[in-house]
């Protein structure tokens, strides 16, 4: 008994042994491996997808995209596709990339409580500071004019709640946005943190004089009206590059005017929308400085 008991083990150890290798043989054979991925060694979800970055690879230039982890974005998703489909393609809105972003982007995380209710509706809505995020339309118009991809780095100036920020960051490699109130630049930034938009990043400041260590940019989206084109950020627009802002004329009236520039540096406008924008307040709001030529 006692070597019966000694000799055992080696007998299971052959065994074991044999299927081991009978294994490994099947699968080099299958083309799968057999060496198991443990929990703790998992990729986020989407981590290894084409032009998304993985952080914990300092050598990874890739854009660090959204990973939409967040709760919010599993909230409320038939009422954010109603919108896209009603309010958006409905008005002839076409860039896929702009209706996937605005079904992705959760608007009712963005705003007040007391006003998520109408996080969906056809409206602006008020958030704190005087202030409102633009109507859904809007939004997806004037990120469609932008004609981004996923190279584009934007200059947003007026980051509100971050919505709209948020919306190009789904497409774009990179979005820089300022917002002249303090308070709101604050609120948006640790909100944008907190949904996860690592590929935006936000400055307390006035965006008369843009992002000049930035730039120059693929794209350039005003979201507060001022009465004239800030001379910075057309300096700041890349060549090739499109800026769509609200311009208000002397009689009141406001417009939507998309600026293109081309390789050479000219700049060509064209008025494409009337709209109403909450005014851009600041260095533009200042007499404009004349020639003396």
């Amino acid at each position: 008994m006692v070597r019966e008991w000694k000799a055992l083990p080696l007998v299971w150890f052959v065994i074991i042994l044999s299927l081991s290798i009978i294994g490994i043989l099947s699968c080099e054979k299958t083309g799968t491996s057999p060496v198991p991925v443990r929990a703790s060694h998992a990729l986020p979800e989407d981590a290894n997808q084409p032009g998304r970055a993985d952080p914990n690879d300092p050598n990874d230039k890739r854009p660090l995209r959204p990973l939409h982890k967040h709760p919010a974005f599993k909230e409320r998703t038939k009422e954010r596709q109603r919108m896209v489909a009603g309010q958006i393609q409905a008005r002839e809105v076409k860039d896929p990339n702009v209706l996937k972003a605005m079904r992705t982007v959760p608007r009712h995380a963005f705003i007040p409580s007391n006003v998520q209710r109408q996080a969906y509706y056809d409206y602006p809505l008020p958030i704190g500071e005087g202030q409102t995020i633009s109507q859904p339309y809007i939004v997806a118009f004037m990120t469609e004019a932008l004609k981004l991809d996923p190279n584009s780095k934007v200059l947003e100036i007026g980051t509100g709640s971050g919505y709209q920020a948020a919306v190009c960051a789904e497409i774009a490699r990179e979005v820089y946005t300022i917002e002249i109130v303090p308070e709101l630049a604050k609120s948006a930034a640790k909100q944008l943190k907190k949904l996860g938009y690592r590929n935006v990043f936000v400055r307390a400041g006035d965006g008369y004089f843009g992002w000049p260590e930035k730039a120059p940019f693929d794209a350039i989206i005003g979201t507060a009206a001022a009465g004239r084109i800030p001379p910075a950020l057309i300096e700041q627009l890349k060549g090739g590059g499109r800026m769509i802002l609200p311009l208000r004329g002397r009689l009141g009236f406001e417009y939507l005017e998309l600026v293109s520039k081309d390789k050479k540096g000219r700049v060509q406008r064209k008025k494409v929308m009337p709209v109403r924008f909450v005014p851009m307040t600041g260095e533009v709001q200042r007499p404009e400085k004349k020639s003396r030529e």
